[in-house]
């Protein structure tokens, strides 16, 4: 699989790497149900066997189980050890409530708590998980700490999730930004205006997340299944995954179907090559709760930087919210499109 560099930093990472966010099982706010860790385990596995070489994860994905499942499954793997990523700002109290706290001493304590759960001496990329949501100088102080957990050698790169430009701007004032992490797909693409652009011109790495819309455009939701989803699966409270945005959602996944299926492969590869293809983009997140996920790991659309390549698509271009993917490969859903840019910036 090729690698990419990420940012300022010396970490080549390959397009796809294996989020762990699902992996933290249930019973906390923000789960997506149930989770056995032999699945997960056996899931990141099978991600490595296919030569992925990053897994992201968070402190909070799970309070706390996702880091512990990461590390007994490095802990039982015999190849090339992987970039660990993980974040921080995110805490918990017993009842397993989340709240933020961005301050210096919890940054510390945060990262040390990771450092323990993951069993390794040192982070990859450790990241500031959400910005405070004053916008205030709260900000600077979890980054001037995080600059220094670096200078310890406690983490090797620091990067930031879910920032605005001017929030990186400010953070880069303290310390070089090595990496993005926002959410990015084909329902979500309010980063196109700013935030790419400004990521590519300084050369912040990006690394997208749910690519694939937590699972919807993957091809296995249905109308049925979202009904379904149980109360403490985050997806249940997900307007994308309710009524009247659900139906274009799934619309959307047969457009999906219907490109992957010229190609010998489904909806959620073509929604992640579609990720891919954007130049700004390093890397996309891609969960997987059981081994039997893993063509999401081998997509088979290696990417360039003006398009998909080799086995998929050869050119791809946007045109008023028209995605062309290879002539008669196209998704008809330029009015879908510009509503969703305004929804989301909205």
């Amino acid at each position: 699989m090729e690698t990419r560099k990420l940012g300022n930093s010396d970490l080549n990472i390959t397009p796809v790497g294996f989020g762990a966010w699902a992996i933290g099982g249930a019973g906390w706010e923000f789960a997506w149900g149930p989770q056995e860790d032999q699945d997960s385990i056996a899931a990141i596995h099978r991600a490595l066997e296919l030569g992925v070489n990053w897994i992201d994860t968070a402190a909070v994905y799970g309070t706390g189980h996702s880091e512990e499942v990461v590390a007994r499954a490095l802990k039982q793997w015999r190849g090339a050890r992987p970039y660990v990523f993980t974040k921080g700002t995110l805490t918990w109290d017993k009842n397993r409530k989340v709240k933020p706290n961005h301050s210096a001493a919890s940054i510390r304590r945060e990262c040390e708590d990771s450092l323990g759960r993951l069993q390794v001496e040192t982070i990859d990329l450790y990241q500031m998980h959400w910005p405070p949501s004053d916008n205030g100088a709260s900000l600077e102080e979890p980054w001037h700490a995080m600059a220094e957990l670096q200078k310890a050698g406690m983490v090797r790169w620091i990067g930031v999730s879910n920032f605005d430009v001017a929030q990186m701007e400010r953070a880069g004032k303290i310390a070089p930004v090595t990496s993005l992490q926002p959410p990015y797909s084909l329902i979500r693409r309010k980063i196109e205006e700013e935030i790419l652009p400004h990521c590519q011109k300084r050369g912040i790495g990006v690394i997208a997340y749910a690519p694939m819309a937590s699972g919807l455009l993957t091809g296995a939701m249905t109308r049925e299944r979202a009904a379904k989803l149980p109360p403490d699966d985050f997806r249940s409270r997900n307007k994308e995954f309710q009524e009247p945005r659900l139906s274009k959602n799934l619309e959307l996944v047969e457009r999906l179907r219907q490109v992957g299926a010229r190609h010998g492969r489904g909806p959620g590869e073509v929604a992640i090559a579609w990720v891919l293809r954007h130049p700004a983009i390093t890397g996309a997140i891609v969960g997987a709760r059981r081994r039997c996920c893993h063509r999401r790991f081998s997509i088979g659309f290696p990417v360039r930087e003006n398009g998909v390549k080799n086995n998929g698509p050869r050119t791809q271009r946007q045109d008023r919210g028209r995605v062309w993917l290879n002539g008669r490969d196209r998704l008809r859903h330029c009015r879908y499109a510009r509503c969703r840019r305004r929804e989301s910036s909205g």
